[in-house]
């Protein structure tokens, strides 16, 4: 494989990350915000390393007993991509022959612990939301041999958005976590992308009802946020094993915003570190 196609420091570290070939454990959280990785120190018997580059940190230990890292994105699904990508590259290849390797490795599981806010009034904020499929609008497996593109009813002056599912067996596994599951919109932005009309007016002022009113899959979309389709569809081109959970941290139908964000972030870390670290 040439070197403009997979680049590598001189370490032979993958070149955004800056992790090498058997750093990377079967079992990954991603978070946008990398200062959020702090909460999940106190969670870790060992810490292996903590490791940043740019907005890329990775935290790799063990959590009772179990080898997990925790890294954070950024946002959006551009960022997904370089992430996805090189965790990849980091565990399922040979980095120095630039080859994949000989044995292949099993499934990577990666876990999203995001913040989202809800499109349903009997979403309450503060809960934990599963996201069983994701609608991604912001376009990243039009690059990609991906063929799931769905219509929506009323929407016919974007692109159709890239449809992917989460993994069953993730799912199953943090069921009992979600008072409330769904379709995920992923944006390509926070604003006008997201519906908000301010500081500038959004083109389509009815964009969140005409999400809100729809289904896919016999699912109802539920929710907003910026990572979780490409998560799903990127990594299952790549193997990987995903699911995205969100704390709703707002409510856009009812207007409301949570009095304690980061308490309510943490229990679901707290929660999903114990399910995981258990998982086999």
């Amino acid at each position: 494989m040439p070197a403009s196609e997979i680049i590598l420091n001189p370490d032979n570290s993958v070149y955004h990350l800056h992790l090498r070939q058997g750093e990377v454990p079967q079992k990954l959280i991603t978070v946008g915000d990398q200062g959020r990785i702090d909460w999940f120190l106190p969670h870790f018997e060992k810490v292996d390393f903590d490791r940043q580059y740019r907005e890329f940190r990775s935290l790799k230990g063990r959590v009772n007993g179990e080898e997990i890292m925790v890294i954070s994105t950024g946002i959006g699904t551009d960022n997904i991509d370089v992430v996805l990508n090189e965790l990849h590259l980091a565990y399922q290849w040979d980095l120095e022959k630039r080859q994949i390797l000989d044995v292949p490795r099993p499934p990577l599981k990666v876990l999203r612990l995001g913040t989202s806010g809800t499109l349903r009034e009997d979403i309450p904020i503060d809960s934990i939301l599963l996201s069983e499929g994701a609608l991604g609008f912001d376009y990243l497996m039009y690059f990609y041999q991906w063929n799931d593109f769905r219509t929506l009813k009323g929407i016919d002056d974007l692109p159709k958005p890239y449809f992917a599912l989460a993994d069953q067996g993730m799912v199953q596994a943090f069921k009992s976590m979600a008072s409330h599951s769904g379709i995920t919109v992923t944006a390509n932005g926070f604003y006008g992308p997201q519906g908000r009309n301010l500081p500038l007016p959004a083109r389509n002022e009815n964009w969140l009802d005409l999400l809100a009113a729809q289904s896919v899959n016999n699912h109802p979309i539920t929710n907003l946020e910026m990572e979780t389709a490409g998560i799903y569809a990127l990594g299952k081109l790549l193997g990987m094993e995903c699911l995205s959970l969100s704390a709703i941290l707002a409510n856009r139908k009812a207007h409301q915003f949570s009095s304690q964000p980061d308490q309510t972030v943490k229990e679901m870390i707290a929660q999903a570190l114990k399910i995981f670290s258990a998982l086999r």
